[in-house]
């Protein structure tokens, strides 16, 4: 397997590491919102790359080697020598169809050598959980699923995926990757703390949460936060929530980010589902321990040999961290070693088996690491 990376700046161009010297099989791009046209991007791939199979979204934020960038667009193109790679797309017409969209991408690219599916989803039109979940039924449990949702930096309005074709919104793109000699990693930490009292979920729909302790959702919020509720919903990043069953902490908690509040109905819409009857904690950051959630999960996905290794890290930690957010991408690389080729982006969900209980998960505020190698 060979790797070639390359990084576009408005500043300098193009730019190129690594030398494919083979057909490509798979082209991994990912591009800062209005970076370049959508049509010029996947001209300029197709120049270099041929009839491989070229996915990417936009993003938050991009990484390329040790190093977070804006503005950009971050590509890998890995050349095969016999694992195959297949490819499928969907429209997300409606929110609602986010379940069946995930079964049938995982139904169309479902064979007996299926060793991994890789996501790229809309980040705005979409129900994370549902997408995973329709995943998740329809392939076999041995296949790893993991990606992330597109996205818009901090605007959360609108996002877009490309398949082969032109980047547009509204979208869901799959990659199979199929073959004995391949494997995968993964690894998905946070590093969160979790502050104030556990409070029991008695209302919500869907991603919808409307009460805490039988409480308007969002007046607790908004108590919890003093002043930075003024700043909602955008400070909401800063503050995400964790949930788990209500039988006790088990090393099973999901972290759910805010993605919208309402303010005349007092409720908040989140990035994954909120299930009546689970327990739902705040979060805040705390930068060391966000480093050492990014290293833990390098350590997980570490494969020990030559590999793309794929970061999908969260916009919240993004926000929180400003400068220092290098740090973890620093740890990251230093944790995999030289022989890892690091790209991946800033996003607004991000997918990946759960560290502890190894179950698909949609994730919010982690970082999460795929590895790819073939031998």
């Amino acid at each position: 397997m060979w790797i070639e990376q390359r990084t576009w700046t408005a500043a300098n161009g193009w730019s190129t590491q690594g030398e494919h010297k083979t057909p490509a099989s798979l082209v991994l791009y990912f591009a800062a919102p209005g970076a370049q046209p959508p049509e010029d991007i996947l001209s300029a791939l197709r120049d270099s790359y041929g009839g491989a199979a070229i996915v990417g979204c936009t993003t938050g934020g991009e990484i390329s080697g040790d190093e977070v960038l804006d503005g950009t667009i971050v590509v890998a193109a890995l050349g095969f020598a016999r694992a195959r790679v297949r490819t499928a797309l969907r429209a997300l017409g409606d929110i609602s169809q986010s379940r069946k969209v995930g079964a049938e991408l995982a139904a169309e690219l479902a064979e007996d050598d299926l060793k991994a599916l890789f996501i790229l989803s809309d980040g705005t039109r979409v129900n994370g959980d549902s997408l995973v979940a329709g995943c998740r039924d329809t392939v076999a449990g041995d296949v790893v699923v993991t990606g992330g949702l597109a996205g818009d930096g901090a605007r959360f309005q609108s996002t877009a995926v490309g398949c082969n074709d032109a980047m547009a919104p509204g979208r869901v793109a799959a990659v199979g990757l199929y073959g004995e000699g391949l494997e995968i990693g993964h690894g998905s930490f946070g590093g969160w703390d979790e502050f104030g009292p556990p409070r029991t979920i008695t209302r919500a729909e869907g991603n919808v949460l409307y009460e805490l302790d039988g409480e308007p959702a969002l007046d607790l919020y908004k108590r919890y936060l003093g002043e930075e509720a003024n700043g909602l919903p955008g400070s909401a990043l800063l503050f995400p929530l964790s949930i788990r069953l209500p039988q006790g902490a088990d090393g099973s908690e999901v972290v759910r980010t805010i993605v919208g509040i309402n303010d005349s109905d007092k409720t908040m819409t989140f990035a994954g589902d909120l299930p009546t009857g689970h327990v739902a904690r705040l979060m805040r950051g705390n930068f060391d321990n966000l480093v050492d959630g990014a290293a833990k999960a390098a350590e997980a996905a570490a494969t020990g040999r030559p590999c793309l290794a794929i970061l999908v890290s969260c916009i919240g930690r993004k926000l929180l961290m400003g400068q220092r957010i290098v740090e973890e991408v620093e740890i990251v690389a230093e944790t995999l070693g030289p022989q890892a080729g690091l790209i991946g982006f800033y996003s607004y969900g991000e997918i990946s088996p759960h560290g502890f209980t190894g179950k698909c998960e949609l994730h919010n505020q982690t970082m999460t690491i795929t590895t790819i190698s073939e031998s």
